[in-house]
């Protein structure tokens, strides 16, 4: 079975080296008057990049030269002008287009995003609700984890003593193991009120994570390299802990057990508490998006050594394509651990934060009593 997987896990990751290889330039020949096709397109490895990483109106699948094959996503837009608009994005052409006065910003402030243009040529931006492509693949991915979650629950709530092999054993491992090492031994006593939740943080992170390393199309959204879901992960943990939190907790943050003169006159060490409430899950937030967009950005640039390298020559192009295939693949061996552990120390976190919300100082006086006397 562990062969089988490391087969599958070795040819999915050569696939996905190949793709970004595939698909990391576009092609722009340019005929000049003896019909003869010359030069390609300079490659920039910057935009190209950045290009990857951001969100898009379309489902970008495949391109050749200037044939180009996406999947249109709806596009919804409020206009103070004209109201409501539902459209296709396909109406846009991949931005080369404009539709019913919209299209899609090439440069500014609002760049590769839908503006409006006015009479006087400025461009607005509108009240913009579309299903972008992360937002497709957030849904894609929810969809594809309860569906997991669903089928690994009917295998064992067949027959629960039972010890199960394949997948529905996989994920039962991973199961246990955030259950038994990370929840029960961080959060406490009533770690089952919070079990549901750290699980469901766990596996949401790690199917996106596994999903935006597949080049194509289920995979390929850069959904936890967005700082927008990012951040709303964090703040669901930092509900979590401030909502439930004991009296102790908030008692060390407004009146910790401090001299006086650190509370009075002025409140120092609150106001430092206080701040610490926001910090921990703004570091929550930073750190998974930037491992997840700094390991993707890396896959790319790494790929893209093989078309800067082009100009230089048969020789030094085809040795450094083999350098550039064999880093590749190595980084997306990396990416797999990657994938995990940020998803693991994401849950670890939010385990340690509701841990330290819910601890209660009668308690932690029993036990050293209990200590003492014995």
């Amino acid at each position: 079975m562990i062969d089988k997987i490391n087969k599958i896990l070795l040819l999915l990751i050569l696939s996905l080296a190949t793709s970004f290889s595939i698909n990391a330039t576009t092609i722009s020949p340019e005929v000049v008057e003896h019909g003869e096709t010359v030069a390609e397109e300079e490659l920039n490895v910057k935009e190209l990049i950045l290009g990857h990483l951001a969100d898009s109106y379309e489902w970008h699948i495949w391109s050749s030269g200037e044939k180009h094959v996406a999947i249109s996503l709806p596009v919804i837009l409020y206009s103070k002008n004209s109201g409501w608009h539902f459209f296709s994005s396909s109406k846009l052409n991949h931005g080369k287009s404009s539709y019913k006065g919209f299209q899609i910003a090439s440069e500014g402030k609002y760049k590769d995003k839908i503006v409006e243009i006015d009479g006087l040529g400025f461009e607005n931006r509108p009240l913009d609700l579309s299903l972008t492509k992360n937002a497709a693949s957030l849904i894609i991915n929810s969809l594809i984890l309860i569906l997991i979650i669903l089928g690994v629950a009917r295998v064992l709530k067949r027959d629960p003593l039972k010890s199960h092999k394949g997948f529905a054993g996989l994920m039962e491992m991973f199961i246990l193991m955030i259950e038994d090492e990370v929840v029960k031994t961080t959060v406490g006593k009533d770690y089952k009120r919070y079990s549901p939740y750290l699980l469901t943080v766990f596996f949401f992170i790690f199917i996106n994570n596994l999903l935006g390393l597949i080049p194509f199309f289920p995979g390929g959204a850069n959904v936890t390299g967005n700082i927008a879901v990012t951040m709303v992960l964090a703040i669901a943990t930092f509900l979590m802990v401030n909502l439930t939190g004991s009296k102790a907790y908030y008692k060390e943050i407004f009146w910790p057990d401090v001299p006086t003169w650190l509370k009075v006159p002025f409140p120092l060490l609150p106001i430092i508490e206080f701040v610490g409430l926001f910090t921990k899950p703004f570091a929550l937030m930073i750190r998974l998006f930037a491992n997840i967009m700094a390991g993707h950005a890396i896959v790319l640039g790494l790929t893209s050594i093989v078309f800067v390298t082009v100009d230089l020559g048969p020789t030094i192009n085809s040795s450094m394509t083999v350098v550039s295939v064999l880093f590749t693949v190595f980084i997306n061996f990396v990416e797999l651990l990657v994938a995990f552990i940020q998803a693991y120390v994401f849950t670890l976190l939010s385990a340690v934060f509701i841990g330290l919300a819910r601890h209660d100082d009668s308690e932690i006086k029993k036990e050293m009593v209990k200590s003492k006397v014995n």
